[in-house]
């Protein structure tokens, strides 16, 4: 039994927080400054011990990680469940916090799941890495369309190889000097982003916390290591979903259902979701059933149903069900290998 409730609204320069007692009390309530110092002066001023909630934010990981240690019991709160904050008519940092306070009093506080730490800066990295894809795609393209604005003939398959970009820079003379450092600054970019890419690709793959089970996942055809990053880094943890039905809910991978009175509406897939891996999973099920005979019979029946983006989806969903298992598998092996009497599960059949 935890004898205060601490709620914390986050906010990047000001933490507004409450504390309550069990029946309800306000024992204290104000802000402080969002850093490391302040809060660690104002946490050594809570009575007792306490079970602390906020708001899962840009900002809030930082605070959690700083509190916990301090916290009987420390909680993020899933934002799109927070229906008690954003359906009051009055709304403020003050009334947020005791709101928050209300709800773990009344032990209705909507968790989130908070990733391992070891795993979280792995995570920032991989994220990283698809803004600097996205970067070498928007000077990729501003090359072309640099060619294009004056006319330059070139071949669409070689454009970004290192060879032939030299050989049309020296050897076309429709290249003028005001043309050519807009193509060579591009060039330059372009290799830049290219060289980083691959230092964090390397650097993910061979780490220790990810290579093995990478390789485990990767052994499924059709996933490559940047899928099977994305989802060991983004699910971190198999045992999270239950069933099947919730990791493609997690992925995006369903539409949202609407009933009411007896009717049933479907609409697009689910804006809630994690987008990360919604996007690996898309992508790579466009390319996977060149490699996987059952994810192309999947596509091809699909297809024949409706149209090739939902065969997509279909193919999505069911590299869902491959990778849930292979990672559950792998868990389950790496458990039974730490115990002396384990027994090795292995892999499983991925031919269903």
């Amino acid at each position: 039994m935890y004898q205060y409730f601490v709620g914390l609204d986050v906010h990047k320069q000001v933490i507004a927080y409450c504390i309550k007692a069990a029946d309800g009390t306000i024992v204290n309530e104000g802000s402080i400054k969002a850093r490391r110092f302040d809060i660690d002066q104002w946490v050594q001023s809570i009575p007792g011990p306490w079970r602390g909630g906020l708001e899962a934010t840009m900002f809030s990981h930082w605070i959690y990680r700083r509190l916990a240690p301090h916290a009987a019991r420390l909680e993020l709160g899933n934002p799109a469940r927070m229906k008690a904050i954003c359906s009051g008519k009055k709304k403020s940092d003050k009334l947020d916090a005791r709101t928050l306070a209300d709800l773990l009093r009344c032990d209705m506080f909507p968790v989130a799941y908070v990733m391992p730490p070891e795993l979280e800066g792995l995570r920032r990295q991989l994220r990283f890495r698809r803004l600097v894809v996205q970067e070498t795609t928007v000077f990729k393209n501003r090359t072309a369309s640099l060619l294009m604005e004056t006319g330059i003939e070139y071949e669409k398959r070689r454009l970004h190889g290192k060879r032939y970009f030299q050989k049309l820079l020296t050897d076309n003379e429709f290249i003028d000097s005001e043309l050519r450092p807009l193509l060579q600054h591009s060039r330059k970019q372009i290799e830049s982003l290219e060289g980083m890419h691959e230092q964090i690709l390397t650097t993910l793959t061979r780490h220790p916390q990810l290579k093995q089970r990478v390789l485990a996942l990767s052994a499924i055809p059709g996933v490559g290591p940047v899928t099977a990053l994305t989802w060991a880094l983004e699910v971190a943890e198999p045992q999270r979903f239950s069933s099947i039905k919730k990791a493609v809910s997690y992925a995006g991978l369903c539409s949202a259902l609407r009933e009411s009175a007896g009717r049933i509406q479907r609409g697009p897939l689910s804006k809630h979701r994690n987008q990360h891996l919604q996007s690996a999973l898309i992508e790579a099920a466009k390319i996977a059933p060149i490699w996987n005979p059952t994810l192309r019979a999947v596509h091809e029946k699909a297809k024949q149903k409706g149209n090739a983006n939902e065969a997509t989806i279909a193919v999505a969903r069911k590299l869902v069900a491959y990778l849930l298992a292979a990672d559950r598998a792998f868990h389950t092996t790496r458990l039974s290998a730490a115990k002396p009497d384990g027994v090795c599960s292995g892999m499983p059949d991925l031919s269903k």
